[in-house]
């Protein structure tokens, strides 16, 4: 069979409930975050994935993504990864969209990306080129073996993996909405790179 990914997004923190942009910053889950995390493992480990034996996983290592990935029975199997990072916002760390487009009016990350040229007094970002980069690096390792593998990261690097893995500039992610805790599948139609699953939230809703 042709590779698939797996995507788990992390479960619920602070700043995501509040839509504050989380790069790099270490947020820990909360409570429902942890619990969501709990659902996705039972639900991976149930048919029909049967706890996914053979399959290769890999982990954001920011908190957030690491402990989802250990509440969720994975973490013994999984190898941590710094291209699963979540975008480095630089100076937008921790905004909400409000509050940038008070800043920087009609603003929209994926046609503007985030500050990368700033005053040395401040961290510049990552570039939507720099993104698109990563996000190619996990498509072509997934694809480098017959083996399905799954990949515990964020949503906007997770969105971008998405939209390379269909051939798609790396601005499509914006169609592409992910929520917390949710599990997607990017595998193969007709031979064509094709979304099986997208943003499956049915385990929460037990």
């Amino acid at each position: 069979m042709a590779p698939r990914i797996l995507l788990a997004r992390h479960g619920q923190t602070e700043w995501s409930l509040l839509g504050r942009h989380t790069g790099r910053t270490d947020i820990p889950l909360l409570d429902e975050g942890k619990r969501g995390a709990k659902l996705l493992g039972e639900r991976l480990h149930r048919g029909p994935w049967q706890g996914l034996p053979g399959v290769e996983v890999r982990t954001s290592p920011l908190v957030r993504a690491s402990e989802t990935c250990e509440l969720a029975g994975f973490g013994d199997r999984a190898e941590p990864w710094d291209a699963l990072m979540e975008w480095d916002y630089g100076a937008y760390e921790g905004m909400t969209p409000l509050e940038i487009r008070a800043v920087q009016p009609g603003w929209f990350i994926w046609r503007d990306g985030v500050p990368v040229g700033v005053p040395s007094a401040e961290r510049g970002g990552e570039t939507l080129a720099q993104l698109s980069d990563r996000a190619d690096e996990v498509v072509n390792w997934a694809r480098s073996a017959d083996r399905d593998v799954l990949v515990f990261a964020h949503g906007h690097i997770l969105r971008s993996i998405a939209a390379r893995w269909l051939g798609e500039d790396v601005s499509f992610a914006s169609r592409i909405r992910l929520d917390p805790t949710s599990l997607s599948v990017l595998g193969w139609a007709y031979d064509a790179p094709a979304l099986e699953r997208w943003n499956d939230t049915g385990h929460l809703e037990r």
